[in-house]
């Protein structure tokens, strides 16, 4: 095996996009401004960008499931409940949680905010109704009257008219009057829950929706009562607002079927168990539109089909209709040549992908990406948008894998395997199935297509077989045919993982679980190789594309290159900590990618056989691993049910070293500039912002001895940010701990809390972690301190007790000073003469002769004869005794 080094190695991959779960059923509020979704995930709300369905933020909740959301109509506060009984309310500018209540017996099922956003709603699951003072939390208004479980409440549109409207289970709706706190009425002409309540612009009528598969439209006048049968169950209605694009062109159709013109009806939309929307006019109970097909993802399960919710979107951008399997459908109206009027599908975000088992890169650009989940459909992404083009239907069972290719008349292709014993070819422009295979005795388990004829492609089931299936009569890009097989083997023991294609489709290699790969030649399938040396399933195999080898990945956590002329051994790889499910070959095969059961992406050079990089993206096993053929850009998923897409990040990764270590440079020579001019506290935050560490030390020492002009020291950490002060209480940290800089490091330290308020301190990240850390050390540089100081007062002591006379002062060191001036006062040299000439001392007094020079001696002679003249206190004392007599 030849390593070309021709092409420069991959040195990094940095993960550009990720498609998460967002959504799990239930509610969800759309921003007024239409930016950002905020949906319901288990015991979490993800805020999720309506565009490209990315995850902006995550708001925690308290291991409750969530049931209801609302946002507030100035889009400043967002409302949450859940199973805890919790209402919640966050500022979404921080997206913190401003306050909590409890207030129901039973979870929240509904909110509604007033238009003033002073009041807020809330049905429950316990039969009652409250309002609530927003900002001060209190119930203002507690409603009983319903027999079920309210599901919908609303405010009146207009703020001036206090009028509350209630739905519930019980098949009734309740309107409350927010000013006499009672029941106006009670309209109870459904027969199954109220699902879906709805409101006209002029406030003057209400449309209710149920189960019972009719609308009933109200006068609020005098209650009176017009109903619009549907014919299906209907989750929810929306009245189409005036001077739209929308509403144009639906008043185009209601012009058309209008028998009477004397009043302008309410055009108002259903969504429900069909899948479909349908447009009405309250007028004769006229249906003016309906969908022709339905664009949810169909589903044997009766629980995932249909439209659970459908939301008029703000600033004219459509609708939008939530599905059972957790979708979101972007819808625009538009002209048609036949029809005056149609829904457009602009956009589709899957809330939830569940489980991903494998994806590939489609067409000649790679702009799209197939992914199998654990679904008998498959989903194709747009890579840039990260949004759901179409979908693929047509298995009857869960799709297990794919695999695409571009044919020999420059269509894109791509290849299904499922659980339903059955492999289907689609056409991926036409979005069509032009070829079906079923002779599997099991469900199929890996599929390779031809690498450079593009006319067969094969297959590997758990009926342990491999067939070639043949291409040649399939033509027809809307027409299905049926998949002829060429060739077939009983290839092992056990169930077959993968096949690969040679880059010359001479050869296959198939990976199983008896623990080998065998190598075929193409196209009678007859065994060359059979490859043995793992101590596991072999999950994936693949040819090199230059060089006569072949790889493959096995559950005992290694990866294998062994050589297609013998089937020995070249290179093991050992590096993951579980099983690893899928490698491919990078960079012309010098290089490989890897990611295995424990969650891991694995970056190596075949050279080497060293692990260059490690990424940790995923939460669980990553089952999924896609190439694209031309960027080499990756697409990985598994059981957390994300997708994430990586870019090759290494030549702007070098080219961004570069520019630090250029800016660097000039950013260190800047440092000297400053320090040879004296600048301290421009060469201090210089060396922070460069993390020089060692630097900055040698600045606060030299600042600290010098005393510095001006305070360069507290100038220079008061510009700091919460970030940069965390990093210096770090640096602290680390000079505290030895004794030769502890003296510096306090003092800093005391110029930070002096600097600082103790609110601004608080605020900085870790600083309980940090402050931890500095106070032993300061306690025993403190201790020894006091030690020292103790052991200064017992020399006081000892001088004091020996009344010690010494004529040189400069022996002694400055805490004796006092004392020695005043034994200096009392020497013959310092006393005043009288009057008559003599000197006010009392040794002078006494006829003590005391020399009036003393010769120039050395410190050390000094000292000893220092020593020599001391006296006892009892000799002192007795030389007193005898002049006094």
């Amino acid at each position: 095996m030849v390593a070309r080094a021709t092409h420069s190695l991959k040195r990094s991959y940095r993960c550009v996009q990720s498609l998460q779960q967002f959504y799990s059923g239930g509610p969800f509020a759309i921003s007024p401004d239409g930016s950002f979704l905020a949906c319901g995930c288990g015991e979490e709300i993800k805020i999720v960008d309506s565009s490209t369905a990315a995850v902006r933020r995550t708001l925690e909740g308290d291991s409750e499931a969530v049931t209801a959301i609302t946002i507030s109509p100035d889009g400043r506060l967002l409302y949450s409940a859940g199973h805890s009984r919790l209402i919640r309310v966050w500022d979404i500018s921080s997206w913190k949680c401003l306050r909590s209540w409890k207030g129901h017996d039973g979870p929240v099922m509904g909110m509604a905010c007033h238009a003033s956003g002073g009041l807020l709603a809330t049905a429950g699951a316990d039969k009652r109704v409250c309002v609530w003072d927003v900002d001060g939390g209190f119930c203002t208004h507690f409603f009983k009257g319903h027999e079920g479980v309210v599901t919908n409440v609303m405010f009146h549109n207009d703020p001036n008219n206090l009028l509350l409207f209630s739905g519930s289970d019980d098949a009734c709706v309740r309107i409350w009057n927010l000013q006499s706190k009672k029941c106006v009425t009670v309209l109870k002409e459904h027969f199954s829950p109220v699902t879906s309540l709805a409101l006209s612009e002029d406030g003057n009528t209400l449309l209710s929706a149920s189960r019972d598969k009719v609308v009933n439209v109200w006068d609020l006048h005098d209650y009176s009562l017009k109903t619009v049968p549907t014919y299906e169950m209907v989750e929810s209605i929306c009245v189409i607002p005036a001077g739209t694009c929308f509403s144009a062109l639906v008043s185009n159709l209601s012009t058309r079927k209008r028998k009477s013109k004397t009043s302008l009806p309410i055009h108002f939309l259903t969504v429900g168990e069909r899948g479909v929307v349908r447009i009405w006019s309250s007028e004769g109970a006229v249906c003016l539109y309906e969908q022709r097909s339905s664009d949810e993802t169909p589903s044997s399960d009766e629980s995932r089909r249909g439209f659970r919710s459908a939301v008029m979107l703000p600033s004219d951008e459509g609708l939008i209709c939530v599905t059972a399997d957790q979708q979101f459908l972007f819808y625009s109206a538009t002209k048609s040549s036949e029809e005056t009027f149609q829904l457009n599908l602009y956009r589709r975000l899957v809330g939830y992908n569940e489980e991903v088992l494998d994806m590939r890169f489609l067409g000649e650009e790679e702009q799209y990406l197939a992914v199998a989940t654990n679904q008998e459909q498959v989903r194709v992404y747009e890579v840039a948008s990260m949004s759901c083009s179409y979908v693929l239907a047509g298995h009857t069972d869960t799709v297990v894998c794919l695999d695409s290719c571009i044919s020999s008349v420059s269509s894109a292709l791509l290849v299904t395997g499922s659980k339903d014993n059955t492999v289907r070819v689609w056409d991926v422009e036409s979005k069509n199935c032009i070829g079906i295979g079923k002779n599997n005795m099991g469900a199929v388990g890996a599929v390779a297509f031809s690498r450079k004829h593009r006319n067969f492609f094969v297959s590997g089931s758990c009926d342990r077989m491999i067939r070639v299936w043949n291409l040649d009569g399939v033509s027809d890009a809307y027409h299905e045919s049926t998949l002829k097989v060429k060739a077939f083997v009983a290839a092992h023991d056990k169930d077959i993982n993968s096949l690969a294609v040679a880059p010359n489709d001479s050869l296959l290699c198939s990976g199983s679980e008896d623990r080998t790969a065998c190598i075929w030649r193409l196209p009678d399938l007859v065994s060359l190789h059979v490859l043995k040396g793992h101590k596991r399933g072999i999950w994936s195999v693949e040819f090199s594309p230059v060089d006569q080898c072949v790889m493959t990945s096995s559950g005992d956590k290694t990866i294998k290159i062994w050589a297609i002329s013998d089937g020995s051994c070249l290179r093991t790889f050992e590096g993951h900590s579980s099983s690893v499910l899928r490698a491919a070959f990078l960079t012309r095969g010098t290089q490989l990618i890897s990611c295995g059961g424990d969650g891991l992406v694995k970056l190596w050079t075949v050279k080497s056989s060293e692990c260059i990089a490690t990424y940790d993206q995923h939460e669980g096993k990553v089952w999924a691993l896609a190439v694209g053929k031309k960027t080499e850009m990756l697409a990985t998923g598994g059981t957390d049910a994300t997708i994430n897409i990586w870019h090759d990040c290494t030549a702007a990764d070098k080219e961004e070293a570069f520019h630090k270590e250029e800016e660097a440079i000039l950013r260190g020579q800047e440092l000297e500039n400053a320090v040879t001019d004296s600048d301290y506290t421009k060469a201090i935050q210089l060396a922070f912002e460069l993390r020089r560490p060692h630097k900055l030390l040698d600045l606060f020492s030299v600042t600290f001895r010098s005393g510095g002009d001006g305070d360069p020291i507290g100038k220079a950490i008061s510009a700091l940010g919460k970030d940069e002060l965390r990093v210096l209480l770090e640096y602290i940290r680390e000079w505290n701990t030895k004794p030769k800089f502890c003296h510096v490091a306090q003092f800093i330290l005391s110029r930070f809390f002096k600097i600082f308020p103790p609110e601004e301190i608080l605020e900085i990240k870790g600083i309980g972690e940090l402050i931890e850390g500095i106070l032993p050390y300061s306690k025993r540089h403190f201790t020894r301190m006091d030690r020292h100081v103790r052991n200064t007062f017992l020399l006081d002591y000892t001088l004091t007790q020996m009344k010690v006379l010494e004529p040189e002062t400069s022996v002694f060191s400055s805490k004796t000073q006092p004392r020695l001036h005043q034994e200096e006062d009392r020497h013959p040299r310092n006393a005043s003469p009288n009057a008559n000439g003599s000197t006010n001392n009392s040794l002078s007094d006494n006829n003590i002769k005391v020399p009036t020079s003393l010769p120039l001696v050395p410190l050390e002679v000094s000292e000893t004869a220092s020593l020599k003249k001391r006296k006892s206190s009892k000799s002192k004392k007795k030389q007193r005794d005898e002049t006094q007599n």
